[in-house]
């Protein structure tokens, strides 16, 4: 590579590998890693720390951090923003695009390690883990009855690169599973065994409901009550997506009237709308609800992925060269404030 100025690199996530870490450094990048306080996450800091950060900074690997046209008015020197995830809609892509700068995500780093948190809390679920624990450590050892995976009926709303590992996950159980997508495959379906139906047969007749979508104006509270009251008394709902995809109130209120039988939650509204804090501490009080911190992507090999991945969108641009396209959300490069 030939010399030239050290480009650098903002890197505002934790667990950030050394793999990847050497890598940008053989890249010619000089790597910045934010120090956050414990548990904080770069999506905690405010426009005034962000700019801080960032004034001199070419490239941004970046978690949930709100990307504002307002910020990145204040950057000019910024070129990409690479998001180590694959959710964007804390990104303004239009903004990305006047301000002639490129943003990213990292497409395929982390769908097999989400998909199997889904799977992972079906069974922990369905066997009762959590509940069997608490029971036990408060002394009492009477057994109680779980619930097969094997055989059920599962239905996965979005049939995306997770919703698929999902359903190839399942073939192990033999398990009949549904789908509902907006733009049906129809020869996946075929060769998967997957069946496509309206999204009211899945809520009928799936004993789990698995969501996979994107947070959307479309699929905004897409499991409302009266979602929550087509499902099976019996059933289980698992969200490792998006918190906003399930109206959480709802949810809790299906929970404690027994509509459902309970559900597997990583993700909720409260990490976006503080008013939903009460709610959230209501269903993880709930024996019937396992829950995680959105750490469904956050396994070392998946972060190892999600991480490469990011920084290879970074040095891309760096170079004036363009990330593969599954991976480009907005690219300004000629057409903004960046641009000829």
């Amino acid at each position: 590579m030939p010399e030239q100025t050290a480009r650098k690199v903002l890197v505002t996530q934790r667990f950030f590998d050394p793999e990847s870490l050497a890598y940008l450094r053989s890249q010619g990048c000089e790597v910045h890693i934010a120090e956050l306080a414990e548990g904080q996450g770069d999506g905690d800091l405010s426009q005034e720390q962000l700019l801080a950060l960032l004034v001199d900074v070419d490239a941004w690997i970046v978690g949930h951090a709100w990307i504002t046209a307002e910020l990145l008015a204040q950057l000019p020197r910024l070129q990409v923003i690479a998001r180590r995830g694959v959710g964007y809609e804390r990104v303004d892509v239009d903004a990305v695009r006047s301000s002639g700068k490129v943003a990213t995500i990292a497409v395929g780093g982390n769908d097999a390690s989400v998909a199997d948190h889904a799977l992972a809390m079906m069974l922990a679920l369905g066997r009762r883990l959590g509940d069997s624990k608490a029971r036990m450590v408060s002394g009492d050892w009477a057994i109680a009855l779980g619930s097969d995976l094997y055989g059920k009926t599962v239905g996965i709303i979005g049939l995306g690169r997770i919703g698929r590992g999902v359903a190839k996950r399942l073939a192990g159980f033999d398990a009949r599973v549904l789908a509902y997508s907006p733009h049906p495959d129809w020869n996946y379906g075929r060769e998967a065994g997957v069946t496509y139906v309206d999204l009211t047969t899945l809520l009928v007749e799936s004993d789990y409901v698995t969501l996979h979508a994107p947070l959307q104006d479309g699929t905004r509270f897409l499991i409302d009550a009266l979602a929550l009251s087509r499902m099976k008394s019996t059933a289980v709902l698992i969200n490792t997506a998006r918190g906003g995809l399930v109206d959480d109130r709802a949810l809790l209120e299906a929970l404690l009237d027994e509509t459902i039988a309970g559900a597997g939650l990583d993700v909720f509204l409260s990490e976006t709308d503080p008013t939903y804090r009460a709610t959230t501490e209501a269903l993880l009080a709930l024996p019937n609800v396992v829950a995680t911190p959105h750490s469904g992507a956050s396994t070392h090999e998946g972060l190892q992925r999600t991480n490469l991945i990011a920084a290879q969108c970074a040095v891309a641009v760096l170079d004036g060269a363009t990330p593969p396209a599954s991976c480009v959300i907005a690219d300004g490069r000629g057409h903004g404030a960046g641009g000829q």
